[in-house]
Formats: C-alpha cells, sequence, structure tokens
C-alpha cells in the first residue's frame, strides 16, 4: 500500500479559497494595500523596507547604526548595504551628535520630503479604509485585526 492514500485521508486537499470570504478579502486588501505603499518608494528609486528605516529616523535623530538595527529587528550586517545606499542616494547623512559626538544617521532635506509623501501616503490609504466607519466601529475593528495578529503570531 502506498503512502499516497494514507497522507490524502489525513491531510485531505485545501479547498480553493472562497472569492467572497472576509479572510481572501482581508488578504487582498493587505496586498493591495502594500502595493499602494510601495509606489512612492519605487517612484524615488528606492526599495520596499527602506521606509522603515525613513519613519524610523524621522524619530530618532541622531540613531546609531546598531541602535537602527535593534529598533528594526535586523542584524548590523544587513542593515549596513542599505545604509549605504540611502546615503548615496542622499536621502541619510551620517553626523557628529551629542555631547560625545558620536556618528549617528539623520534625514537629509530629501530624506524629510520623502517621509512626508510616505507618511500622507500612508494617511490617505487609512482614510480609505475607515471612510465609512465611525469612531466606535473604527475602534472594534482595530480591536479584532489586533486580536486576531495575537492569534497567528502564537506558536
Amino acid at each position: 500500500m502506498s503512502p499516497e492514500p494514507i497522507t490524502e485521508t489525513i491531510y485531505p486537499p485545501m479547498s480553493k479559497p472562497k472569492a467572497r470570504s472576509t479572510l481572501y478579502r482581508l488578504i487582498e486588501a493587505g496586498q493591495l494595500a502594500r502595493k499602494a505603499l510601495v509606489v512612492p518608494l519605487l517612484d524615488r528609486n528606492l526599495e520596499p523596507g527602506d521606509d522603515a528605516i525613513i519613519f524610523a529616523l524621522r524619530s530618532r535623530l541622531g540613531a546609531t547604526e546598531a541602535a537602527l538595527a535593534e529598533e528594526l529587528e535586523l542584524e548590523p550586517a544587513a542593515i549596513e548595504p542599505r545604509l549605504a545606499r540611502l546615503a548615496e542616494r542622499d536621502v541619510i547623512s551620517r553626523q557628529a551628535v551629542g555631547p560625545d559626538l558620536v556618528t549617528g544617521l539623520a534625514l537629509t532635506e530629501r530624506g524629510e520630503r520623502i517621509c512626508e509623501v510616505l507618511s500622507a501616503n500612508w494617511d490617505q490609504l487609512e482614510s480609505a479604509l475607515f471612510d465609512e466607519l465611525d469612531d466606535k466601529q473604527r475602534k472594534k475593528l482595530d480591536k479584532a485585526l489586533r486580536r486576531f495578529v495575537e492569534l497567528l503570531r502564537l506558536p
């Protein structure tokens, strides 16, 4: 007896997702939202993920490379080439900051402008999501999504 019939009995083939299911729509919306968030990056010759660095540096002027890597949960070796590329494209600069003049990272003027565009794009997408919801419905949706994310993070 081959193992295939046993496997098929224990693990039946997955059915196709229903196009009208809420989970399907949530996945579809997430994918499309991510694409919409990437457009302003690509338009400026940046890459997906650069936005995380840009937003982190907006709130942490003078962050060291190690602190930035820790905040973004990346290895310092993984973030260094990305930082070099962003510096080359005049998005970030390295500056001596603080009383000890430790070299830290900061957004350039161009980086600040890009951050403003990315923030506006984010706000526009979020407005489109919440446009038809009142405050109570927004809070309820937010709570449900947080709970769902926590369930998916369980080992």
